[in-house]
C-alpha cells in the first residue's frame, strides 16, 4: 500500500491557498488510481495541465494526473486544458513592464497574442498556438498597488503579486500559515528588474539634496518651509501616492520608521505617479515621492549626509544598491506548481531578451556592469577625506594595489542589520551571479569577494567582520553553482573593513550602505 500511495502522490504540499491558477470554484473531485486500488476525494484547488492539487482529509496533496482518473463536477478537461493565471498588484509594474514582457515572451514562443481590456486596470492576455489557433493560456492582470497584490496572493485570488517593496514579516507569517510557503526566499520572491524610490522637485527649485532626517521631517509635517533646508521662504507642498502604494510604504519602512515618524495626513495624494510628477514639476515649492522610472520633467534630489557625501540615483547606483532607496521589482509566488506556460514565462524573465525589454520599458535591468577603478575617483577621494585614525595610508595603498588591475561588477551584496544574512536583493544577486558563473561568463577571471564595513568598532574587528561576510557570500554563491567543481573557478576573499566608505557613518542608512561585499574581476 505504501508503494502504491507513493506512486500515486507526487508530493505533499502544505499550500492552503485556493490557487487562483485554474479552479477557483473549489469543486469536489474523486481521483482513483488506474488499477482502482486507491481513491482520494477532496476539493480541487488547481490543475496545471499535469498535476492535480486537492484539499483532502489528509492535507493538501499534489497528484500526478497520469496515474489517476478523475470523476466529479470539478474535473478539468485534460485534453483541451487552458492554463489560467492571475497577476495582481503594482500599477507601476503592470501598466507597461509586465505586458511588454508577456508580449516578448509570446513572440519568442511563436504564439499569437490578444489583449482583452476589461477596464483601465483589468485586462487579460489570451495566448494561442500559431498553427491551429488553439487557446493555450489566459493571463489575467489586476492592477492596483503592492498591498492589494500581496493581499490577493495571500487570499488565493492571484498566482503572482507585483510588488515595489519587500514582503513584511507579518505578511510572510500569513503566507506560511496558509501554506503558500516562505515568500522571502529567492525562489518565491523573484526580482525581475530594478527601480528606485526618488525624491523629486521642480526644476525651478534650487535645492539639490536632502538628508534622510530632513526628508522624514518634511514628510511628517515637522519641517514646513523651504527656508529651513536652504531653499526659498515658501511653504513646502508634499505629494505622495496613496498609503497602499509600494512606493509610499517603502518610504515609510526605509526612512520614516527610523526616526519614529509617520507620514503627515496633510500630504497631497495622487492616483498615479504620472499625475504626481506632473504636479510637482509645475510647482516650484513642491516635493514628491516617485519612482526612478517615472521622473518625467521633475528634478531628482541627491541624498546627503553630515560628512558631505552625496548619492544620486543612477543605473549604476541602483544596480549596486549603493543608492539606499533602490527598489527591486518583485514577483511574489506561492510554492505550488505553475502550468508549463507559467514556468516557461518565469524562465524567460531571466533571459537576455527580457533584460532588453526591461531596459526599454524605462526600468533598470539586472545585467551586470563592469567598472574600472579609474572611473571611481570620487569613491577614492571620499575614502581619503573620511579616513580617521583607524584607517592608515597603508590600508588605502593595499586596497588600490589589489583592485587597480581589476574591474568592479555592479552586483553587490548587503546584509540584514547585525548579521551575515543577505537582504532581499542580495539573495536574488546570489542566483544571478551563480547563473553567470555556470554559463562560463567569467571562466577566465579571478572573482574577488571584497568585504567592507562601516566605521563603528576597531579597525581589526571590522576587518574580521568584513572577511566573515565575504566568506558568507562566497559560500552562498558556490552552493548555487551546481555541477562546477570549485577548482574550475578562481575565487579570492579580501577584507578591507572600513577603508572605502560610500556614505556617511554618522547616519544609520549610511552605515547600512557601507556594510557590503563587492565583486571584482581580475
Amino acid at each position: 500500500m505504501k508503494m502504491l500511495y507513493a506512486a500515486l502522490i507526487a508530493a505533499l504540499v502544505l499550500a492552503g491557498g485556493t490557487g487562483a491558477a485554474d479552479q477557483p470554484s473549489q469543486k469536489k473531485v474523486l481521483l482513483t488510481s488506474k488499477d482502482g486500488a486507491l481513491s482520494i476525494s477532496g476539493t480541487l484547488l488547481g490543475f496545471d495541465g499535469e498535476f492535480y492539487r486537492i484539499r483532502t482529509a489528509h492535507g493538501n496533496l499534489t497528484v500526478d494526473g497520469e496515474g489517476v482518473t478523475c470523476k466529479g463536477s470539478g474535473c478539468p478537461d485534460r485534453e483541451n486544458f487552458i492554463a489560467r493565471m492571475t497577476i495582481s498588484g503594482s500599477r507601476t509594474m503592470g501598466d507597461v513592464l509586465l505586458p511588454a514582457l508577456v508580449e516578448a515572451f509570446a513572440v519568442q514562443e511563436g504564439m499569437k497574442l490578444r489583449r482583452v481590456v476589461r477596464s483601465d486596470r483589468d485586462f487579460d492576455y489570451v495566448l494561442r498556438r500559431s498553427g491551429d489557433g488553439r487557446e493555450v493560456a489566459r493571463l489575467a492582470f489586476r492592477l492596483s498597488n503592492t498591498e492589494q497584490g500581496l493581499s490577493d496572493l495571500l487570499a488565493g485570488k492571484a498566482d503572482m503579486a507585483m510588488a515595489l517593496r519587500e514582503i513584511r514579516s507579518e505578511e510572510n507569517d500569513v503566507a506560511k500559515k496558509t501554506g503558500l510557503g516562505d515568500l522571502s526566499i529567492a525562489r518565491r520572491a523573484r526580482v525581475i528588474g530594478l527601480d528606485g524610490l526618488v525624491l523629486v522637485v521642480s526644476p525651478r527649485n534650487p535645492v539639490e539634496g536632502l538628508s534622510f532626517e530632513t526628508l522624514a521631517g518634511i514628510f511628517a509635517g515637522r519641517i514646513a518651509n523651504w527656508q529651513e533646508v536652504g531653499g526659498p521662504d515658501a511653504p513646502i507642498a508634499v505629494h505622495t501616492r496613496g498609503p497602499e502604494s509600494g512606493l509610499t510604504q517603502g518610504f515609510q519602512d526605509k526612512v520614516m520608521r527610523g526616526y519614529g515618524l509617520v507620514l503627515s495626513d496633510k500630504t497631497i495624494v495622487h492616483e498615479s505617479s504620472e499625475d504626481l510628477v506632473d504636479a510637482v514639476a509645475r510647482d516650484p515649492f513642491a516635493i514628491g515621492l516617485a519612482s526612478y522610472s517615472e521622473v518625467g520633467n521633475a528634478k531628482v534630489l541627491s541624498l546627503t549626509g553630515e560628512c558631505g557625501f552625496a548619492i544620486r540615483p543612477s543605473i549604476l547606483t541602483l544596480k549596486s544598491e549603493d543608492y539606499p532607496l533602490a527598489t527591486p521589482l518583485f514577483l511574489y509566488m506561492p510554492r505550488y506548481r505553475f502550468p508549463e506556460v507559467g514556468r516557461d514565462f518565469l524562465r524567460f524573465l531571466g533571459s537576455h531578451t527580457a533584460q532588453l525589454v526591461i531596459r526599454r520599458a524605462g526600468f533598470v535591468d539586472q545585467q551586470p556592469l563592469e567598472i574600472s577603478i579609474g572611473s571611481q575617483g570620487e569613491r577614492l577621494a571620499n575614502a581619503i577625506t573620511a579616513a580617521g585614525k583607524e584607517t592608515k595610508l597603508a590600508d588605502l595603498k593595499e586596497l588600490v594595489a589589489e583592485l587597480k588591475p581589476a574591474r568592479r561588477l555592479s552586483v553587490t551584496f548587503r546584509f540584514q542589520a547585525g548579521s551575515t544574512l543577505l537582504d532581499a536583493q542580495s539573495r536574488a544577486n546570489v542566483v544571478l551571479l551563480s547563473h553567470l558563473l555556470k554559463a562560463g561568463q567569467y571562466h577566465d577571471k579571478t572573482i574577488i569577494f571584497a568585504g567592507f564595513t562601516d566605521g563603528e568598532g576597531t579597525a581589526e574587528t571590522n576587518r574580521l567582520v568584513s572577511e566573515r561576510r565575504a566568506n558568507a557570500v562566497h559560500d552562498a554563491v558556490l552552493k548555487m553553482v551546481d555541477g562546477i567543481q570549485e577548482q574550475q573557478l578562481k575565487f579570492r576573499i579580501k577584507a578591507f573593513g572600513e577603508t572605502l566608505p560610500i556614505a556617511c557613518d554618522t547616519e544609520a542608512w549610511g552605515r547600512r550602505i557601507n556594510r557590503r561585499v563587492e565583486v571584482w574581476l581580475r
